[in-house]
């Protein structure tokens, strides 16, 4: 086989050996730049898709904050700082507020219409109320957009209370008295079917405004021959009008009507019904240890509330603590065929129109189940 020694074999073949290995480096060069330049690539697109992986973390813990985050709402007590309401700050200071979401501003309840008026006003989502004093208000077409979530008490505590020294010894003995009550408090809603059922004549009792803190006060000072409040306030009572008290339950007439409740605003439920279990849920917790550590609870309430008396906010924890479950050891039940009974009791005496619903005044998909 003849070869070309002219042609590019040959030049090959005639030039020197280092000409031959600056060429092979400078094509080693161009192939180093170029697997350079592609496993730069090759990195740029393993860093882009490890950042985008990244991104879609960072989102997946923002929502996740975001879904845990503290939200700030408003709770109104029943009346003031005394032991019922204790529950309250326990529901705080132990963290089960927090632990459900919620940095709660507790403000002081002033009674039964003050605190619908501040609750349709939007002035808080949630509170402590008398759940007849609601289905009466409901059943007169007023502050229908509250409904009540779980009851503190399962029995009405509103009570008659007299000095024992005095000549009041029965409900008829009230004829020709006079009665000092809490103003639009339950008590006086309640009044005329309690005196209607107890025998009484209620054209022959004078009922007196008198605010909730001053009704001992009143005794004392003979202002009043007896009062209306919660049977629980008892030490309270006696602890400051210095007399010892015959007490005259409205549940010895007017049974089958629950006591305080959990309420929560239309607009709140609408908008967050989980965030309201939570809430009903702290609530209830916080009302069992409040019972179980009365006097923790009594401490508890007065760190924040220096105005509180602790041996009353014990007595009514103590005197309470039958009141807060049913017969099963069940917190806040709320049952519709007890509500209707009420109901029934309620448009008996006159109070309430005939087209009040239990749906009206109660949200039972929200009350816990047995």
């Amino acid at each position: 086989m003849l070869i070309d020694t002219s042609g590019r074999a040959g030049r090959e073949q005639a030039r020197p050996a280092h000409h031959i290995d600056i060429r092979n480096s400078e094509r080693n060069r161009r192939m180093s730049r170029r697997y350079g330049r592609l496993l730069a690539a090759t990195l740029a697109a393993v860093l882009t898709v490890g950042v985008a992986g990244c991104g879609d973390d960072d989102k997946k813990n923002e929502a996740n904050a975001a879904s845990g985050k503290i939200e700030k709402v408003t709770y109104i007590t029943a009346f003031g700082a005394v032991g019922r309401d204790a529950l309250a700050w326990v529901a705080k200071d132990k963290g089960y507020f927090k632990d459900a979401g919620f940095d709660v501003d507790i403000q002081l309840g002033t009674g039964s219409d003050a605190n619908l008026a501040k609750l349709t006003g939007n002035a808080a989502q949630f509170g402590s109320l008398d759940l007849t004093a609601i289905m009466i208000n409901n059943g007169n077409g007023k502050f229908k957009n509250v409904k009540a979530i779980g009851a503190f008490h399962q029995q009405t505590l509103v009570s008659i209370m007299a000095p024992q020294d005095g000549t009041i010894k029965s409900p008829k003995d009230l004829e020709g008295k006079k009665v000092g009550m809490a103003t639009a408090s339950v008590n006086q809603l309640l009044f005329p079917a309690y005196a209607k059922l107890a025998g009484i004549d209620p054209g022959k009792v004078t009922v007196q405004d008198v605010p909730n803190t001053g009704l001992a006060a009143a005794l004392a000072a003979n202002q009043v021959d007896a009062v209306s409040t919660f049977l629980i306030g008892q030490g309270g009572i006696e602890a400051g009008s210095k007399k010892k008290m015959n007490v005259m339950p409205y549940s010895d007439f007017l049974r089958d009507l629950y006591g305080n409740a959990i309420v929560v605003t239309d607009d709140y439920l609408k908008k967050n019904k989980e965030g309201t279990k939570r809430m009903r849920d702290a609530l209830l917790k916080a009302l069992k240890y409040t019972i179980d550590h009365p006097e923790e609870a009594a401490d508890i309430m007065i760190k924040e509330q220096k105005a509180a008396v602790k041996a009353s906010a014990v007595s009514e924890i103590k005197l309470m603590t039958p009141y807060t479950t049913t017969g099963s050891g069940v917190f806040g039940d709320i049952n519709k065929d007890k509500v209707n009974k009420a109901i029934a009791i309620l448009q008996g005496a006159g109070l309430i129109k005939a087209d009040l619903k239990a749906e009206d005044s109660v949200a039972f998909d929200m009350v816990p189940k047995a």
